[in-house]
């Protein structure tokens, strides 16, 4: 079968977020394989896709696995198998993904670009935890629960070249929420096309650095809109890679949308 290799929230080769991408019959009865298939892809996600019967809610399921396990919510691995699907001719239009966050629509535009639609991060705020400042090397301002799909603790920083500058202690931070740490600032100048930064780190899925995150966008839409008063909003996410998402909250759903490029078109032979 045919595995492909796709940097998402880009629009050119080896920046934003690397995912691989499998289009199966069905998925298999164990899913041992499909671990071993994103441990030797061993990028933060691999996806793997199959088409649905017509007439249904959604036309394709769905699911997605880091190197260590599978998880409830990815908007880089969904953002490139839907380029797989457009670009390859498996599917036309929107694309309606059954995953174990329900159904998320994928819709793509003239431009290339893809707009994902995804639920809102439920954001609560809480006490900063004991540790988490050590664990970053930065103190934070405030701190938030993201829900059960994200399972993050998402934390402002002062600005900028806090969140740039951030080396944390990976083992540290896993001690402190379900998948992992957003960490998060203002823009120090708007201007330059971005709104606000942000870097996730997720060792409790293996991932010690997330390049691009879109599922943490579904939490930093909603907290970044509140405060600079505006619905549509672009996230600079400064990894090493670095990648951009543009951010549209709508109440309850956030619309994600950026770009993807495909870098590898093989064979799977195992």
């Amino acid at each position: 079968m045919r595995i492909r290799i796709v940097d998402a929230f880009t629009d050119r080769p080896f920046a934003g977020n690397p995912a691989g991408v499998v289009l199966l019959d069905a998925f298999p009865a164990d899913d041992d394989w499909l671990q071993k298939v994103a441990m030797e892809v061993n990028h933060a996600e691999t996806a793997f896709a199959h088409q649905l019967p017509e007439g249904g809610d959604a036309d394709w399921a769905l699911r997605w696995f880091t190197p260590a396990t599978e998880v409830a919510l990815c908007g880089h691995a969904t953002l490139a198998t839907a380029h797989v699907l457009h670009t390859t001719g498996a599917h036309e239009g929107p694309v309606r993904f059954a995953t174990r966050s329900g159904v998320l629509i994928a819709t793509p535009a003239e431009d290339g670009s893809i707009t994902l639609d995804f639920p809102t991060a439920p954001l609560t705020a809480v006490t900063i935890p004991d540790g988490v400042a050590e664990a970053l090397g930065a103190e934070p301002l405030t701190a938030f629960d993201t829900g059960p799909n994200i399972g993050d603790l998402l934390v402002e920083l002062a600005d900028e070249k806090t969140v740039v500058g951030l080396a944390p202690d990976h083992k540290a931070l896993a001690a402190h929420s379900e998948r992992g740490i957003i960490a998060t600032a203002r823009a120090e100048d708007p201007t330059r096309g971005y709104d606000f930064v942000s870097r996730c780190f997720f060792p409790n899925v293996g991932i010690d650095e997330d390049p691009v995150t879109g599922s943490a966008h579904t939490a930093l839409a909603p907290y970044w809109s509140e405060r600079l008063g505006n619905a549509v909003l672009t996230g600079l996410q400064a990894s090493p890679r670095s990648g951009l998402v543009r951010t549209e909250l709508r109440g309850g759903r956030t619309l994600l949308t950026g770009r993807a490029v495909t870098v590898v078109d093989g064979e799977l032979l195992a």
